[in-house]
């Protein structure tokens, strides 16, 4: 894979976008901030390979961060939303398609018996947290250091993703009163989960949590962790809300909670559900969905919520996913290219672990053989990070631009990607032990 190494095009790009559009990008952790250097625009994307306005190709990792678990471009994918565009985009009314993609939802997720679409994840969490004090009674929430639950007020505190790669884990513009309903708990500490509802139990509307993290890297929970968070929050009275935006489909084929085998109350989903188009639903007990608007009084909506082409896309995917098999092969691609980036770390004598759940993994420059607590995360070598990132970048492997994000493989990511990526990785570590010997 030759590569322009100037990339030319982008950096015109990126110069015209700074004119027109804070930072140059619409989503802060693309402006590669937290890497250096100019961030890479792209003009498509083919299975596992991704291309950008210069012409470079590079095999991605990021998957449009966790929604293109089929790769970019599926053939059927794209069939679907060609027939759909001859249809129509919107109407702003019900449409057949939604009700197949709820039925789906609620055939598929273990703790969903009802669910309600919305345009994103963030719009998921907000309405989740709302339809959670309002069946409760209660206003406080309980989220976790390090996670990320969308830019919603109460829930960007002490948050993970690109606030943390920004070096901002809070953000101003949230008022004090709305940052004192929301206690933060570290991530995979019992001790503080229990003391905190020991004194305060009464008051919490709902604890919202990843299951897994992925919003700090990816981190899985400590055996028994989640079932001591569905324990505590049904001896206090307290919704427990997954938030599975982005482990839902993406880590078994019934999301986090048919893995670890835990019910919330609620759960929020996003990414997978839309195959590449915006797309969020959260969903739970039907006695608490109850609670929205038309038949409650929670309420919630939203002009696009239910979009047929959204939908169309994700009823593809969901179909593809649930063929037998599917998650099994996309465990073993991602354990294949862990185990590798491992080898090759360990053989240049570099600090290096990694973390999976099913296609989603992590990678750390870290002397932490095993991670599982955000302070874990937060002493990660971001310095070798950063060359490690710009020198994979220009063997054509396009990584996350962040050290404190989740990676994901898709199923067209296969033996010969694997090869690519991990041949660049031996090259990358060794310009790595040489320059920081």
């Amino acid at each position: 894979m030759t590569h322009n190494s100037e990339l030319a095009k982008s950096a015109r790009l990126f110069t015209r976008a700074q004119a027109c559009i804070p930072g140059g990008v619409n989503s802060p952790v693309r402006a590669f901030r937290g890497v250096g250097g100019n961030p890479v625009f792209f003009a498509s994307g083919d299975g596992a390979w991704i291309t950008d306005v210069d012409g470079n190709r590079y095999i991605d990792y990021v998957g449009a961060w966790g929604p293109l678990i089929l790769g970019h471009s599926h053939p059927r994918v794209k069939a679907a939303l060609h027939s759909q565009l001859d249809l129509g985009t919107a109407f702003g009314a019900p449409t057949e398609l939604e009700v197949l993609l709820a039925e789906r939802i609620c055939q598929l997720m273990p703790a969903i018996e009802s669910v309600r679409l919305v345009n994103s994840g963030t719009e998921a969490t907000m309405s989740a947290i709302r339809l959670a004090r309002g069946f409760t009674g209660r206003e406080k929430i309980v989220k976790f250091e390090g996670c990320y639950h969308g830019h919603v007020d109460s829930l960007l505190v002490k948050a993970g993703s690109g606030a943390l790669t920004m070096g901002t884990p809070d953000s101003s513009g949230i008022p004090a009163e709305t940052a004192r309903q929301t206690f933060v708990l570290p991530y995979n500490d019992a001790d503080a989960l229990e003391k905190l509802f020991s004194e305060s139990g009464n008051d919490i509307a709902a604890v919202i949590i990843e299951p897994v993290a992925g919003n700090m890297n990816c981190v899985p929970p400590l055996p028994g962790y989640l079932q001591l968070v569905r324990e505590i929050t049904e001896k206090y009275g307290a919704l427990l809300i997954f938030d599975e935006v982005m482990t839902g489909f993406r880590v078994a084929l019934g999301g986090a909670q048919q893995l670890f085998n835990i019910k919330p109350d609620l759960t929020t989903l996003g990414k997978v559900i839309g195959g590449g188009l915006p797309v969020g639903a959260f969903g739970g007990r039907k006695a608490i969905m109850d609670m929205l608007s038309p038949v409650g009084p929670v309420y919630q909506a939203g002009t696009l919520s239910g979009n047929p082409l959204a939908v169309t896309a994700g009823m593809v995917v969901l179909d593809e996913i649930s063929k037998p098999g599917f998650f099994e092969s996309l465990t073993r691609t991602a354990t294949t290219l862990l185990q590798g980036l491992q080898s090759l770390a360990d053989n240049s004598g570099i600090e290096f672990t990694t973390t999976q759940v099913g296609g989603m993994f992590g990678c750390y420059f870290s002397k932490f053989k095993n991670i599982s607590t955000f302070e874990q995360v937060m002493q990660s070598n971001v310095s070798l990070f950063k060359p490690y990132f710009h020198s994979m970048l220009a063997e054509g492997i396009y990584l996350a631009p962040s050290a404190f994000e989740a990676g994901f493989v898709s199923s067209a990511h296969g033996s010969k990607e694997i090869d690519l990526t991990l041949s660049a990785a031996e090259k990358s570590f060794a310009v790595l032990k040489k320059n920081h010997q």
